[in-house]
């Protein structure tokens, strides 16, 4: 058997251009059960050797009983040894098939949405294992996490100009997850001039924020919904604490409600663009530029009481062995927002760690509760917005958890 690596195709690919990724004995239910994932100690590495594939490159997957089970990229480096990219035999990866793949993705969006501010690629909820796009207006910015899309590249460019005709193309691939997967972190204009920021529209409001420097690709649209669904039950709030506020998504919409709003996150320039967008809504916010729990606990020190806080915090579960710590850090922030709140007030509790279940933090807020003699009431709770698909058979694309409490005293 030659086991030279293989290098990953620059255009369409035929079937019988593909070398064969096998494998072992009853290893393929979970991917015949639609996930798209296969890890490194699935593969039959005597028959097909991981070490044979240069990363990125194309396979054919097949069981032990040579049953077809699908075309995937393949990266020896990673504990994810391969990505499912497509099951019809007739229908190769390559440029065409992300054209098409893209235009899948492009219809859901222009159902969902009337103006052109959304996720336009979800990863493995759009089939497309390893890529983000998100797009504001004619400026879309990607983010590639795999070695194999990262050999599409320029595919993805040509694919993303023939379905979108964006002004501009960036890919910010600064994200750890890269690293899980042996590639460079950089950010690249692929098309047209790199803006300082990108701008928003949601809700009827209109936001600004920096794009080089700024969190994922310069905003969460993954919370979206949950401002929608949880501002509008919020509007009887007069005054309104944001913690980890970023550029003021929950703020802003807070305070166009007609709420004092103070913000708090650590970063000096996220604050400054909460503030410009404030402003270009025609409202005001205080910020405090400090750690979310120590900004907290010098406002319960001075004895500071709100209608509502609104907890928006960074995962702190991002791999499975941080859960312990990381479910007291969520037991702790609920804790503190509770001890701010007015004797009747509502509590924004959210967490994006795919790690912590549901459950688990509606546990951390009832625990967090408890200690303080409060009385909880969940009245609404979110999840990611819709251009953030849920893949059925893929847990892990079901992160978001949002909860809106009432908080009371016993």
């Amino acid at each position: 058997m030659n086991h030279e690596p293989v290098p990953p195709p620059d255009a369409d690919a035929r079937v019988a251009d593909l070398p064969v990724l096998r494998l072992k004995r009853h290893e393929e239910r979970r991917v015949a059960a639609g996930h798209l994932w296969i890890f490194s100690n699935e593969v039959d590495t005597t028959a097909t050797p991981l070490t044979s594939f240069a990363p990125g490159a194309y396979a054919a997957v097949r069981s032990d009983r040579d049953k077809f089970l699908g075309y995937a990229y393949v990266n020896p480096h990673s504990l994810i040894a391969a990505r499912i990219v497509g099951r019809d035999r007739g229908f190769a990866p390559g440029p065409s098939l992300i054209v098409h793949r893209l235009n899948v993705a492009l219809a859901l969006r222009e159902r969902l949405y009337t103006e052109p501010y959304y996720r336009l690629v979800h990863g493995e909820s759009d089939a497309l294992p390893g890529l983000v796009v998100d797009r504001y207006g004619d400026v879309l910015v990607a983010q590639i996490g795999t070695a194999g899309m990262e050999q599409q590249k320029g595919a993805i460019v040509a694919a993303l100009e023939k379905v979108v005709k964006p002004r501009v193309i960036v890919f910010k691939n600064d994200s750890g997850a890269r690293e899980l997967e042996q590639l460079e972190k950089y950010i690249e204009v692929a098309r047209g001039e790199l803006p300082e920021s990108i701008t928003v529209r949601e809700a009827g409001l209109t936001f600004s924020a920096p794009l080089a420097t700024g969190q994922k690709t310069g905003w969460f649209y993954d919370q979206a919904a949950n401002r929608r669904q949880f501002l509008p039950l919020m509007a009887g709030a007069k005054r309104v604490l944001d913690v980890f506020s970023y550029v003021g998504g929950w703020s802003v919409g807070a305070a166009r409600n007609g709420a004092a709003v103070t913000a708090i996150d650590s970063s000096a320039p996220a604050l400054e663009a909460a503030a410009r967008n404030a402003a270009a809504n025609g409202v005001a916010l205080e910020a405090i530029r400090d750690d979310a729990f120590d900004a907290m606990e010098a406002l319960h020190a001075a004895n500071e009481k709100f209608d509502a806080v609104i907890v928006d915090p960074p995962a702190f579960i991002k791999r499975r062995k941080d859960a312990p710590k990381g479910e007291a850090a969520y037991k702790r922030i609920n804790q503190l927002a509770m001890q701010l709140l007015a004797r009747d007030g509502l509590l924004v509790s959210c967490s994006c760690s795919y790690h912590l279940a549901p459950e688990q933090l509606t546990d951390a807020i009832q625990r967090g509760g408890r200690h303080l003699g409060r009385f909880v009431q969940i009245l609404a709770t979110g999840s990611q917005s819709p251009d953030h698909p849920v893949h059925p058979a893929i847990p892990e694309t079901r992160y978001l958890k949002a909860f809106l409490c009432r908080v009371t005293h016993d």
